[in-house]
């Protein structure tokens, strides 16, 4: 055997490198070419849509801004009706537009009792879940409508109210609604709310005539500038809590969460009278009969 000589393979050649002028040259091809195919394209829809671009979006027109009435807090369903009267009169007045709503139709879509989630199967009157707030509306909008969102607004904070503590004192929902109407036609300052409930709830519980005088405004439409007189007093109405045992009907308005708050949940304290303080805004609170009468009688009170 001859041996041959180990033959070393060849060694590959390293690639030929494009120089970079040829590179660019080349993209600068390519960009062109797609530059010309956008252009193409853009003529091409210009064409069919007959101009020579893309034609303005008509303009939507906004829609008309709405009206809104206020309700406060403790307002009456006939105070409503007033409020109601108020905003529509302005509505003609200001744009020239009258809407659908008026006092007349408020009145007439309230006045009709009816079942309430979660207040037994009686129909009640409305008075009480008619929710203050403040309300967006259009000439378009009715009655109806209103009242809907009204109840829908009630039945959403009435949720937040916890009923645990009214019942261990035997009281209904309805108990603390109206509980709640008269906490907050009597109270001017928020932090006697729960001092105002816990002298009905104490009366209540002792079964002593509540004596409330905002009941008897209610119930006899007694104005709040008006002092009440002795026969107004002695009246036999049903709202007159100085004659009639327990809680009135109904609410004597329609309160606001933090009274309906308050009204689930009294401050524990014994009081059983109050009286209106001198600045018209806080009470005067105690457990004993002897203090309020000498208190009003210090401060000029019959």
């Amino acid at each position: 055997m001859v041996e041959r000589p180990e033959v070393t393979p060849p060694r590959p050649r390293p690639p030929r490198r494009t120089p970079r002028a040829v590179v660019y040259r080349r993209r600068l091809a390519a960009l062109v070419v797609l530059a010309g195919g956008f252009a193409a394209a853009w003529f091409a829809v210009a064409s069919i849509g007959g101009g020579s671009g893309p034609k303005p979006q008509p303009t939507v027109p906004l829609p008309p801004k709405p009206f809104r009435v206020v309700f406060p807090e403790g307002f009456t369903r006939e105070q409503m009706g007033a409020r109601v009267e108020t905003v529509a009169k302005i509505a003609r007045h200001e744009r020239g537009k009258t809407p659908k709503l008026t006092r007349a139709a408020y009145f007439a879509a309230t006045s009709r009792s009816r079942r309430e989630p979660g207040f037994g199967s009686k129909r009640v009157p409305l008075e009480g879940f008619l929710f203050p707030a403040t309300y967006d509306f259009t000439v378009r909008t009715t009655s109806a409508q209103l009242l809907a969102q009204q109840l829908k607004a009630f039945r959403r904070e009435w949720a937040k109210v916890n009923l645990g503590y009214a019942r261990t004192k035997n009281l209904t929902a309805y108990d603390v609604l109206t509980i709640g109407s008269m906490v907050e036609a009597e109270a001017a300052a928020p932090e006697e709310r729960q001092l105002i409930a816990a002298v009905i709830y104490n009366r209540l519980h002792l079964r002593m005539a509540l004596g409330i005088d905002a009941t008897l405004r209610y119930g006899l439409h007694i104005p709040p500038t008006e002092s009440i007189h002795q026969s107004q007093l002695d009246s036999t109405n049903p709202y007159n809590t100085s004659k009639q045992p327990g809680l009135p009907p109904t609410p004597i308005g329609n309160p606001g969460l933090a009274s309906l708050q308050a009204a689930a949940h009294p401050a524990r304290v014994d009081y059983l009278y109050f009286v209106r303080k001198p600045d018209k805004i806080h009470h005067f609170f105690t457990a004993s009969f002897a203090a309020f009468e000498q208190y009003k009688a210090e401060h000029g009170y019959r």
